[in-house]
C-alpha cells in the first residue's frame, strides 16, 4: 500500500521585487513536496539560465534570484511553470548523498539548566522539561518513548540556513508517526547552547551557534556542524558540514561518551561516520519503513 501524501496540482508563484520569485509548492511540509523542489531547482540549474544568479530550494518551496536586466521576471516565471509540469511528468526524484551518524546526549545537562530558566513566561508546560512536554503533546507514554521515536527513524535534511549551518531536518517516517511540537511560547532571548538538538512543528533541528532559540530543546550533539576555522577533516570543503538531502541518523550516548567526543573534537582527531547512498523518493515513500532499515544498514555496512 502506498503512502504517498497529495500535494497540490500547482504550486504557488509570487514576486518579490523585480528579483526574486518564489515557488510555494505546499503549505504543508511533505518528502513528496521537497523532492517536487528539488527536481524543478535541479532542472533549472541544468538548463543555466542567462540572468538566473541563485538558486534557493527549502523544505516545500524554492526561492530564485535574478537580474531583471537579463531575464524578465514574467519569462524566468514561465519557465519555471515547464520545470515544474516536467518534474510531475519525471516521477520519483534519486539523490547522490549521504547517511550520516550524528551522536546525541538526549536530555542533558546543558540544555536542561536552560530549559530551566526559560520556562515561566516562555513556555506552555512550566512544570516539566521539553522533552516530556514533547511527549506529552504526542500522546506518549513518557519522555523516554519519545526520545526512541525521536532516534529509532532516520531524518533528511531538507533546508540549510536561518543561522549559518543549521540545518532543517524531516523525519523519514509514515504520515501518521509523525511528531511535531509547538514551539516556546516565547522565544529564549539567549543560551540556547550551540550543537542544542531542537524540535519545532514538524522539523528537528541542530542549533549551530549559541543563541537565542524557540524550539523544544532535547538534547546536545557531540560534533561540530559549523566550522569557521576548518579545523577538521569534513570541513576542508566548506565550512558548512551539512548539505540538502543529507541522511541522518540521530545515535544516542551518554553523558561520558559526550565528553570523550568532545573531547576528539578539540583534539582536531574526530571524525563523523558516513557512508555514500543513492536515497530514492519513489521507494522511500512506497514503503517508508523497509526502506529506512535499508538506509540504516547502509550506515552499519550490512
Amino acid at each position: 500500500m502506498s503512502n504517498q501524501i497529495t500535494i497540490p496540482d500547482n504550486a504557488r508563484y509570487t514576486f518579490g521585487g523585480d528579483e526574486f520569485l518564489l515557488v510555494e509548492i505546499d503549505e504543508a511540509m511533505s518528502l513528496e513536496a521537497n523532492m517536487r523542489a528539488v527536481a524543478i531547482a535541479r532542472a533549472l540549474q541544468d538548463r543555466d539560465v542567462d540572468g538566473v544568479v541563485e538558486i534557493c530550494p527549502a523544505n516545500a518551496s524554492l526561492l530564485i534570484r535574478c537580474d531583471p536586466d537579463v531575464i524578465h521576471p514574467h519569462d524566468l516565471r514561465s519557465l519555471v511553470q515547464e520545470l515544474e509540469e516536467e518534474a510531475k511528468a519525471g516521477g520519483p526524484t534519486t539523490l547522490d548523498t549521504r547517511i550520516i551518524e550524528i551522536p546525541v546526549w538526549y536530555q542533558d545537562e546543558y540544555t536542561d539548566a536552560v530549559v530551566r530558566k526559560y520556562r515561566e513566561g516562555y513556555h506552555q508546560d512550566p512544570s516539566g522539561t521539553d522533552v516530556d512536554y514533547a511527549a506529552a503533546i504526542n500522546g506518549l507514554s513518557d519522555a523516554d518513548e519519545f526520545v526512541r521515536r525521536h532516534h529509532e527513524q532516520p531524518w533528511m535534511v531538507t533546508m540549510v540556513g536561518f543561522v549559518a549551518g543549521l540545518p532543517f531536518m524531516f523525519q523519514l517516517a509514515d504520515p501518521d508517526k509523525q511528531m511535531e511540537v509547538p514551539k516556546y511560547l516565547s522565544p529564549r532571548p539567549a543560551g540556547t547552547p550551540a550543537l542544542t538538538v531542537g524540535h519545532g512543528g514538524a522539523f528537528g533541528v541542530i542549533y549551530s551557534v549559541e543563541g537565542a532559540g524557540g524550539y523544544q530543546m532535547i538534547g546536545i550533539a557531540a560534533g561540530p556542524i559549523f566550522d569557521p576555522e576548518q579545523r577538521l577533516s569534513h570541513f576542508e570543503e566548506s565550512m558548512l558540514f551539512f548539505r540538502h538531502g543529507d541522511i541522518v541518523k540521530f545515535t544516542p550516548i551518554d553523558g561520558d561518551e559526550y565528553r570523550r567526543l568532545r573531547q576528539q573534537v578539540e583534539d582536531g582527531t574526530f571524525e563523523y561516520r558516513t557512508v555514500p547512498v543513492q536515497f530514492d523518493s519513489g521507494q522511500a515513500v512506497e514503503d517508508r519503513e523497509g526502506y529506512n532499515r535499508t538506509l540504516m544498514e547502509a550506515l552499519d555496512g550490512r
